[in-house]
């Protein structure tokens, strides 16, 4: 059984593992790029961690942490937004998947970041295809209409996200599919699903009945480097 705890600080659990290529690291402070992702991490949200966090956050640059506990922040950060987002486990498969979407790469950046844009599933940035693998389904006409993929890796978990379909589109089953597969995929790989979601999002039924349930509450925290 995976020890879930990791969890509990998933970006700084992705960029101590499976991520460690992608991350700029200063004592015990981590972050993605910013073409990459938003994101940094601290080992412990201490105001010695904050002070390393400065190294490598330029002055009124916005950062984003996701973890277990509320933030308090120090001196020297601007608190721009905080706000809830439930983290959800799929510990079991529960399905089997028969579709093959189209894998995504790099030919396909420019319609990625239309549709993301368009649908705002959260942050998407130029690189971060980097994060994993991202999946799609395009319309008769080539339009890239839904996509899913991989953000967080923290062995032994993969995280879901980019979920998104164009409003044109939905009601198709696409989301499912996609999610679906991807899935699977983890699953073969050894590894377990896991996503965040708000918890006002409708997907969180679609989630729960492809086998997620909801672990904890975690807390999504917006600030700026003054």
């Amino acid at each position: 059984m995976p020890e879930f705890d990791i969890l509990d600080n998933p970006i700084w659990a992705a960029l101590t593992t499976d991520h460690q290529a992608l991350a700029s690291s200063h004592g015990r402070a981590r972050r993605y790029s910013a073409e990459v992702s938003p994101f940094v991490a601290l080992e412990t949200p201490t105001a010695a961690a904050f002070a390393d966090l400065s190294a490598l956050v330029a002055r009124e640059e916005t950062v984003g942490m996701c973890t277990a506990d509320p933030i308090e922040v120090p001196s020297g950060w601007q608190l721009l937004r905080t706000r809830p987002l439930e983290q959800m486990i799929c510990p079991t498969l529960k399905t089997s998947v028969f579709s093959s979407p189209l894998e995504l790469g790099a030919a396909d950046l420019p319609a990625m970041l239309v549709l993301t844009a368009a649908t705002q599933p959260g942050p998407f940035h130029p690189a971060t295809i980097q994060t994993g693998r991202y999946f799609g389904i395009r319309a008769d006409d080539g339009r890239l209409v839904a996509m899913a993929g991989e953000r967080l890796k923290a062995h032994p978990f993969t995280e879901i996200s980019a979920v998104c379909t164009d409003p044109d589109f939905r009601g198709r089953g696409y989301a499912k599919s996609l999610v679906e597969f991807l899935i699977n995929l983890i699953f073969s790989e050894g590894r377990t699903p896991f996503l965040h979601v708000k918890a006002e999002n409708q997907a969180v039924s679609l989630y729960q009945r492809l086998g997620f349930h909801i672990r904890r509450t975690m807390h999504l925290t917006l600030i700026a480097r003054r």
